[in-house]
């Protein structure tokens, strides 16, 4: 096609801010040519974009006069250009970026179709100029984007459709994805793994590993070892040698599940486990270079990718924080993942990964069983056991604390180490400015405020809690010989109490007072700590509290159990009947000693009761305990011995309990009992609100 009188092409010394690659050059006159793209390129007197237009050599629109510039010229100028460089293998064969391809080829496999496709993606990320014109192509359905890439490649419709598939190369190994569901344009349809990525592999010749940069990184070494977990052993002692065989004999699909609250030491342990397997450890990254977080979908691309690059004999690949992948839409703002979108492809990653790979999980619940039961195992690591938390205080933080606050500390079952060692650091780093003195008032502190903030009670919480020191089992009217039970308790190591009675009679302390005589920690567990607004969080809890009991040898002491344990004949709501039920199959499968209190023991489910092994009443106290009580708490006070007319007052009380003596020492703090007839006085008012008749004043006994 002709040029018009006096229309002539740019000269190839007019310089232009914007320059082409050579490939890119084809791609982009075969849209604007093939496709209409010129339409948006040229306009009736001049250019909508000079410098593409200077760029493709066109002539500049300013030179000519208005009436010679031709639209029709513009176009033959470049379909001339396009008719030249047709066919010009030299167009692509020295481009770093086929080099690169080549490379990742080897190691995924990748058709002709694949490469082409990969390329252009890679182009049109890095490539303002060609971002613009397949921009000008609008938004399209899915299909007419499969046409747009059939053209501008010059591949069959088939063959694009086959390599854009979710079965595809590109798409399993996370290269490149292609949006088939909603209309988009072809600069948005195309993404490859991520910008980074597309830089990478287009600048220079590189091994196809560095191309992961910013999505996946070799971890560093670990600071702890197996011999930190031994709360583990059990596991480990199995996990450790499968991870061994697994690496050398190059086993597809080895896939390990470790969860547990943040701050346990997941991520420590994953590192420990990639050593003791003789391999390098990559993690896929949860945030890019400039510190914004990476999508779970892109990540799981890069993930997808590692197994396809990182060496499979050499190494294993770490996946933190798993909920980004397989987590689903609740009502407390979990949404849908990536794995749950597309189940079908999520079972093949892990089924058929080449290396080893280890996922953390803070939450479990995120995943749903159809992908747990493809994990070769799944391992909680919790927060250390009482012994442990208390270890760990005394032999590395002993320059901040001293024993006494280490054991106090480690009363939290909720101490998590890192949370342990962040404190420890921001008080290191500030402890040559502050008072010897506060150095462990600091470091507690810090952690209680930690605590508070995810929700858990502070340590200090437990500061003078605890039995008192007047305490005594026999001066509590029960059932059943109290220390002839909890000796029994300390042979078997196993038992079900139930204790019921009025309130203040002992049951709680009776059960604390188990623990400490058999040398046991003691978990004492509320309705509140089990109930939550949450569908299925209240079942969780309960599981989660006979766990840890189990986990540290604890006693279990649920604490006014009635509030939840209802006869499910009453039951009013479906959530009553399933909490009750998973609270029956946790005591069933509980090997442990669990203790429960009611206040109402009318209302507590009669199957509940029967899986009691022992029920013991808790009553008033008779008059000879009163009185026995009465003489201690007297001496406890720096008080005389009481007298006929005291002794004679307290036994007359008939709803007197352990707890009024305990709540008239505690008033004693801020108002001081001045005699014995000023306690019985204290304790006769206590009586009074439970609707037990004072004594007449001036009324002699």
């Amino acid at each position: 096609m002709g040029v018009g009188m006096g229309f002539r092409r740019a000269s190839p010394f007019v310089k232009s801010a914007l320059e082409l690659e050579s490939e890119t050059r084809l791609w982009i006159l075969r849209l604007l040519v093939h496709l209409g793209g010129y339409r948006e390129l040229i306009g009736a007197a001049g250019y909508r974009d000079d410098a593409l237009a200077h760029a493709l050599g066109l002539p500049d629109a300013e030179t000519v006069d208005f009436e010679a510039f031709s639209p029709k010229d513009v176009l033959a100028l470049l379909e001339d250009d396009l008719a030249r460089i047709e066919g010009d293998v030299a167009v692509r064969a020295e481009a770093p970026l086929r080099r690169n391809i080549d490379r990742l080829s080897d190691l995924v496999g990748l058709s002709p179709a694949d490469r082409e496709l990969l390329a252009f993606g890679v182009r049109i990320s890095n490539d303002l100029a060609l971002k613009e014109v397949a921009g000008w192509m609008g938004s399209l359905p899915s299909a007419k984007l499969v046409t747009a890439l059939s053209v501008a490649l010059e591949i069959p419709d088939k063959a694009i459709r086959q390599a854009l598939s979710p079965q595809g190369v590109l798409h399993r190994s996370g290269l490149l994805q292609f949006a088939w569901s909603n209309d988009a344009g072809l600069e948005e349809a195309m993404e490859v793994l991520s910008p980074r990525f597309a830089q990478l592999v287009a600048a220079e010749d590189a091994e196809p590993l560095s191309f992961l940069s910013g999505t996946a990184r070799t971890t560093s070494p670990a600071t702890l070892a197996l011999a930190d977990y031994p709360y583990l052993a059990e596991s480990l002692r199995v996990l450790v040698p499968y991870l061994r065989e697994s690496r050398a004999s190059g086993r597809p699909g080895v896939n390990v599940l470790l969860h547990g609250v943040p701050g346990t030491g997941k991520t420590q342990l994953a590192k420990i486990l990639a050593s003791e397997a003789g391999g390098a450890l990559f993690e896929v990254a949860s945030e890019d270079g400039d510190g914004d977080p990476i999508s779970g979908e892109r990540r799981l691309r890069a993930y997808s990718l590692a197994q396809n690059l990182v060496p499979t004999r050499s190494s294993m690949i770490l996946f933190d924080e798993v909920e980004d992948v397989f987590g689903e839409s609740r009502s407390d703002g979990w949404r849908r993942g990536s794995a749950q979108a597309r189940k079908a492809w999520m079972n093949r990653v892990l089924e058929e990964n080449r290396v080893p790979a280890l996922w953390l999980a803070n939450e479990i619940d995120a995943l749903e069983p159809a992908f747990l039961r493809r994990f070769d195992m799944v391992i909680e690591v919790p927060v250390p056991p009482r012994r442990e938390r208390e270890r760990l205080l005394k032999e590395r933080y002993a320059d901040l604390i001293d024993d006494r606050r280490a054991s106090q500390l480690a009363q939290s079952g909720d101490l998590a180490p890192a949370l342990i060692s962040r404190a420890a650091d921001t008080v290191r780093f500030i402890k040559e400015r502050v008072d010897p003195g506060m150095v462990g008032d600091a470091f507690q502190l810090l952690i209680d405020g930690a605590l508070r903030a995810q929700g858990h009670a502070p340590t200090r919480k437990s500061e003078g809690v605890g039995l008192p020191a007047t305490y005594d089992p026999a001066f509590i009217r029960a059932s059943a010989d109290l220390a002839a039970v909890a000796q029994g308790l300390g042979r078997t190591t196993s038992g079900r109490l139930c204790l019921y009675g009025p309130p203040g009679t002992g049951k709680t302390a009776y059960g604390q007072w188990v623990a400490e005589s058999l040398g046991l920690p003691c978990h004492v567990q509320r309705a509140s700590d089990f109930l939550s607004k949450w569908v299925g969080d209240s079942e969780r809890n309960v599981a989660k509290a006979f766990a840890a009991a189990t986990r540290e040898g604890a006693v279990l002491l649920i604490d006014e159990v009635d509030s939840f344990l209802r006869d499910r004949r009453r039951s009013e709501y479906a959530w009553e009947t399933t909490l009750v039920n998973e609270m029956l199959t946790q005591m069933e499968a509980f090997n442990g000693i669990l203790i429960a209190t009611t206040n109402l023991a009318d209302v507590v489910d009669t199957a509940a009761l029967r899986r009691f092994d022992l029920k013991v009443k808790f009553d008033y106290l008779a008059g000879g305990q009163a009185a026995q009580l009465l003489a201690r708490h007297c001496a406890a006070l720096g008080l005389p011995a009481p007298g006929a007319d005291e002794d004679r007052r307290v036994r007359a009380l008939t709803r007197l309990t352990p707890g009024d003596f305990a709540a008239v020492s505690r008033q004693h703090r801020f108002q001081p009992v001045a005699s014995p007839a000023g306690l019985v006085e204290a304790l006769e008012a206590e009586c009074a609100l439970k609707g037990e008749a004072k004594r007449p004043i001036g009324f002699i006994h």
